[in-house]
């Protein structure tokens, strides 16, 4: 029958039903890929509003959780982020100093050991010792705008965590600074101005001890033995031998000191800034430095140079107050130290302060914000993550903690927690220190009656 309708239709009849029917499905196959491409669009659209792990449960699983915080992290990358940074408002310059005018570092004091002296009877409240021991303030600080590499501000974290864990154990007050008190005085020479700021605005502060950002206490045990220094008034890390006979450049560290509360020391400060002034000052007083002191590369003046130049020139009128000090690590160089830490933690135990466990680790060649160092940036940041934990654990001991390996964040259980929590032995003397208490009874206000 179909046949005999196919006959019964014209040719050209056929023809046009059939065309008609070829461009009905035709023109149907396109609507509906344009309808797909939509959807796959919207979906698309919606999957970047809302979330993968939206799509079909109300709480995304751990593992589209992770790939999204992945994704969000990938996106912020942390040049982009410091960039975005509020600009800073332009400010009106300093005014430029007389280069005829010699620089101070402020007004000429002559009776700052006579001022203190009456500040403190008339302040008993706030003595300079306290329990037998100097009261000590403990001066570090970092450069005010944010690291050129987003890392670098994470280990002047834990650096400075570091440094407040050794202070609060050992009843020491700490002053962090991010401003630049002193335009003239930038870069190694920042410490002068605000050391002797604070000597002048702490009266009751016997010691300044200044500690470079880069260092870190890798003995939190070890105390000053400030016994010792009772007839010194300026405390660094170094050999007589080096600094009065071969003037070595390096023959002592000005990164790490303790500088006492006097007129001495305000004197020496003076005299040690004199080739701090940025511009002429400090690039003539380099080539002056890198000339008398034998082995010192021609660059600018830097505070150490300068201070082995003033101790070796003028022995005889600073020479009795200060000591250098090299029975332990005030400071220690990171290359000869950082690769035994293992041997260190099997063979002796906290406390020496010496070359078996030291007492500062001085990240010194180490740029941590970016910058030319003397060495990869890489290699000081593995080391200064090893040094930051083996500190640390000294510190997690206390609670029954400690760190998977040197060069881990992780931490793992060492004992397992008790009903009877006081009777838990401190192996270190570190979580009660009888010093803390009897400190505090001293400084607590005396009932009257």
């Amino acid at each position: 029958m179909k046949e005999s309708l196919k006959r019964s239709v014209p040719w050209n009849t056929r023809q046009f039903l059939y065309g008609s029917k070829t461009k009905h499905l035709h023109k149907s196959f396109s609507n509906l890929k344009v309808t797909i491409i939509c959807g796959l669009i919207t979906i698309v659209v919606l999957r970047g509003t809302i979330g993968k792990g939206s799509f079909g449960s109300s709480a995304p699983d751990s593992s589209d959780q992770d790939q999204q915080e992945t994704t969000v992290h990938k996106r912020k990358d942390p040049s982009r982020i410091l960039a975005a940074q509020p600009k800073e408002i332009e400010e009106d310059p300093e005014p430029e100093r007389d280069p005829n005018t010699p620089y101070r570092l402020g007004p000429k004091i002559s009776d700052w050991n006579e001022q203190r002296a009456s500040w403190l009877s008339n302040n008993p409240h706030m003595p300079a010792t306290v329990n037998g021991k100097p009261r000590i303030l403990l001066v570090t600080g970092s450069q005010p705008k944010p690291c050129g590499n987003a890392v670098g501000d994470h280990y002047l974290l834990k650096a400075m965590k570091n440094k407040i864990d050794y202070c609060r154990l050992h009843g020491i007050e700490i002053f962090f600074n991010m401003a630049l008190l002193d335009p003239e005085m930038t870069s190694f020479w920042a410490k002068q101005p605000l050391v002797r700021k604070l000597m002048l605005a702490h009266p009751e502060v016997e010691w300044i001890w200044w500690m470079d950002s880069d260092a870190m206490f890798t003995d939190m045990v070890f105390e000053l033995p400030m016994e010792k220094y009772k007839d010194k008034n300026f405390i660094l890390h170094g050999w007589d031998q080096a600094v009065y006979n071969e003037k070595n450049w390096v023959g002592l560290n000005a990164g790490v000191f303790l500088l006492r509360n006097c007129q001495w020391s305000l004197d020496i400060l003076e005299a040690w800034a004199t080739m701090g002034p940025k511009g002429t000052i400090r690039q003539e007083a380099g080539k002056l430095l890198s000339k008398v002191l034998p082995g010192r590369p021609l660059f600018e003046g830097d505070d150490q140079s300068a201070l082995v130049y003033l101790l070796s020139s003028k022995r005889a009128e600073w020479g009795d107050k200060v000591f250098l000090e090299s029975s332990y690590y005030l400071h220690g160089y990171w290359v000869i130290l950082v690769e035994k830490y293992e041997e260190m933690m099997e063979k002796y135990h906290p406390g020496l302060g010496d070359d078996r466990w030291p007492f500062v680790t001085h990240f010194v060649g180490c740029k941590l914000c970016g910058g030319y160092g003397d060495y990869p940036v890489e290699r000081c940041l593995k080391q200064i993550e090893r040094a930051f934990n083996f500190a640390d654990n000294q510190i997690l001991q206390m609670y029954g903690f400690q760190h998977r390996s040197l060069g881990s964040t992780g931490v793992k259980r060492t004992r397992n927690d008790t009903a009877h929590p006081l009777e838990v032995d401190d192996d270190l003397k570190l979580l009660h220190p009888s010093f803390k208490a009897s400190s505090s009874a001293v400084l607590q206000p005396q009932n009257s009656g």
